[in-house]
């Protein structure tokens, strides 16, 4: 296993984590405990909460890329100040006072091959809201180092959860982490809820509820060998994938068979995740899978990856399942405030590990 140097000092942090993805199903909170003693961490969930966004925050967002400069700092402010009042919300008659808050921002852009990549949500904003020393802006130093700036989790997974073969999250993306002879190492695997949840908007739906609506459908052979045979899938890692990606390689291909029901779409795109998830893992070897991420909920297409899988899928309590990311966050938060390392150059390809992060002192 790769060593990350840390500190050798027995000490515990009460944090806050924000994570907010790119399948906009909504904000998500942790308040946590995290212990280091030995060099080894533990955590403790003392609260979580998952607020969803209004429409016209889905709005906002939504358009964010479209915005011209003035409007998307204006954003920028905006929502860095609605983050912080959803803490302040989320603390309100808490006990616990908390010595940092990570946030991950909402992902605008993310071009890492033009040095590229835009999380907004002010971490000054924050940080002046709630009265807590706050990291943002993950990101920028990863893809200034040449790296893509993700996947951010993989730290988090090496440190909190050694003991499986790899760790799957499945969001707006699917994404993997693990350790491959010396090192960590983790990539985008395909997209899933970011783009099932935008099939389903025509048939005046969120999301695939159990994956039920996919079920009904049919595979259409066509359009899954062309989505298989997508040149991202042959490239090496690291890689990471964006919604740029989605609309100018994913999606056009779908528009091609915009004849067929969307429950033959999403059917289709429910054998191709599986696919391209169980092939990535595979090549891992067998052992236990911790999966994590709202796509869990999704028990077809869970069923379809469990169907092709070497390994055993592990699905933890449903605080993990839905809270992991932000966990994580709140870890890179205090690694970011201790000056240690909290990006892999494995990872992300960068020419070496950094510390990452702004931190806005209060």
């Amino acid at each position: 296993m790769q060593q990350v140097h840390m500190k050798q000092i027995n000490k515990s942090y009460c944090c806050v984590g924000l994570m907010s993805g790119t399948s906009l199903d909504g904000l998500d909170l942790v308040l946590c405990q995290l212990t280091r003693k030995d060099g080894l961490w533990t955590y403790q969930l003392h609260n979580t909460n998952t607020v969803a966004y209004s429409e016209a925050w889905q709005k906002r967002l939504t358009s964010a890329a479209s915005l011209s400069g003035y409007e998307l700092m204006a954003l920028h402010r905006h929502y860095g100040d609605y983050l912080g009042q959803q803490v302040n919300s989320f603390l309100k008659g808490s006990a616990f006072k908390p010595d940092v808050l990570a946030s991950h921002g909402h992902t605008v852009f993310h071009q890492p091959a033009k040095k590229v990549s835009l999380q907004i949500g002010d971490g000054a904003m924050i940080a002046a809201q709630t009265g807590i020393p706050t990291v943002s802006d993950f990101r920028t130093l990863d893809i200034t180092l040449g790296g893509q700036g993700a996947p951010l989790v993989p730290i988090g997974d090496q440190l909190l959860f050694p003991r499986y073969q790899a760790c799957v999250n499945l969001g707006g993306f699917a994404n993997l982490s693990c350790d491959q002879a010396t090192k960590r190492v983790a990539w985008d695997i395909s997209p899933v809820n970011f783009v099932v949840n935008r099939l389903v908007q025509p048939l005046g739906k969120a999301f695939d509820e159990n994956g039920s609506i996919g079920q009904s459908g049919r595979v259409i052979g066509a359009l899954l060998e062309r989505l298989n045979k997508l040149p991202y899938y042959q490239q090496p890692a690291p890689k990471s994938l964006g919604e740029e990606w989605v609309n100018t390689q994913f999606c056009p291909i779908l528009d091609d068979y915009r004849g067929w029901g969307p429950e033959d779409l999403i059917r289709t795109c429910y054998e191709h995740f599986a696919m391209q998830i169980t092939s990535n893992l595979n090549e891992i070897g067998a052992g236990e899978f911790l999966f994590t991420g709202g796509g869990v909920y999704n028990r077809f297409l869970m069923q379809q990856i469990a169907d092709r899988l070497k390994g055993k899928v592990i699905m933890p309590d449903t605080q993990l399942i839905d809270f992991k990311e932000a966990l994580v966050f709140a870890l890179l938060g205090v690694l970011r405030m201790e000056h240690e390392i909290n990006c892999l150059a494995s990872v992300t390809g960068a020419r070496c590990d950094s510390s990452s992060g702004v931190i806005h002192w209060v």
